[in-house]
């Protein structure tokens, strides 16, 4: 596990070689939170728990939904993911989240579909703040996540829509399906980056 990020109350780790990127978030207040999962490995597991016991696994969509029933069997941990995303996850899904959900004091949940149906991304709000996009944003030329149309977007017109919604969202550092640790940028400053490469991508 490598470790990109690290303050007083949480830690964020990268599963090289993942794609979609897995991450492991050690939240003081929320537990051990897995973004996607890889093909499952108990070596993986033991790291991992090494950390911070792996209590939850969140899918912000089903392109990064591996193994699901057998990281649920071997850790206890609950699987969550947003709406119709859900249903098409092979594996079973403990927390189907709602537009409404907050998962503690300190971390909820940015419905923005489009890449898929129910795309969502995970928000640590207590400064500095974090954002797991999973699809929803990609990483652009300059390495900062932005908007990039793909062709099996759900809806792209929705995306744009999403995106244009974080114009007035605070966060320090943000998180791709597409992290590449060699060339991607994540922070601090990428609430101002992503903005600045969403507005570039809107008037290209």
């Amino acid at each position: 596990m490598q470790k990109l990020y690290e303050s007083f109350d949480r830690s964020v780790y990268y599963l090289p070689g993942t794609h979609p990127a897995v991450f492991f978030l050690a939240d003081q207040e929320g537990g051990g939170i897995l973004v996607n999962s890889p093909v499952f490995s108990a070596e993986i597991l033991a790291q991992i728990n090494a950390i911070m016991p792996l209590r939850f696994i969140f899918y912000p969509s089903h392109l990064g939904a591996q193994d699901v029933d057998a990281w649920r069997g071997a850790s206890a941990a609950q699987t969550m993911a947003y709406g119709h995303e859900a249903r098409r996850i092979a594996g079973k899904v403990d927390i189907v989240l709602e537009r409404e959900n907050r998962f503690s004091r300190t971390i909820d949940f940015l419905p923005m579909s489009g890449r898929t149906e129910s795309s969502c991304a995970l928000r640590c709000k207590n400064k500095p703040g974090l954002i797991f996009f999973g699809p929803i944003l990609s990483c652009g030329a300059s390495g900062w996540p932005t908007i990039i149309a793909q062709p099996d977007d759900y809806s792209f017109e929705n995306r744009l829509f999403g995106a244009l919604g974080l114009q007035d969202v605070k966060f320090d550092y943000a998180f791709t399906d597409d992290f590449d640790p060699l060339t991607s940028r994540f922070g601090p400053g990428a609430d101002i980056a992503i903005r600045d490469e969403i507005e570039h991508a809107l008037a290209d």
